[in-house]
């Protein structure tokens, strides 16, 4: 919830936020691709989906470190 005291934290928060919806974007395309009939699997689009998801988990994860380590210097002060 944003009350404007804290506009970084705003940003960091919806960075954060949108490289989650990304990421889960990606995990439906990468299941979307692990559904189909077995005969019209096309496996290289699946492993690529696959590698997409594995770095847009990297980038959650370093969004959310960006965003933990601004709140820990804002409210505690390290």
């Amino acid at each position: 919830m944003s009350d404007d005291a804290h506009p970084e934290l705003d940003i960091l928060q919806a960075n954060y936020k949108n490289a989650v919806e990304t990421w889960i974007a990606a995990i439906r395309k990468e299941e979307a691709l692990a559904s189909v009939n077995h005969s019209v699997a096309e496996v290289d689009q699946w492993e690529q989906a696959h590698m997409d998801e594995d770095a847009m988990r990297s980038q959650v994860k370093a969004a959310k470190a960006e965003y933990e380590k601004a709140l820990r210097r804002e409210f505690f002060g390290f």
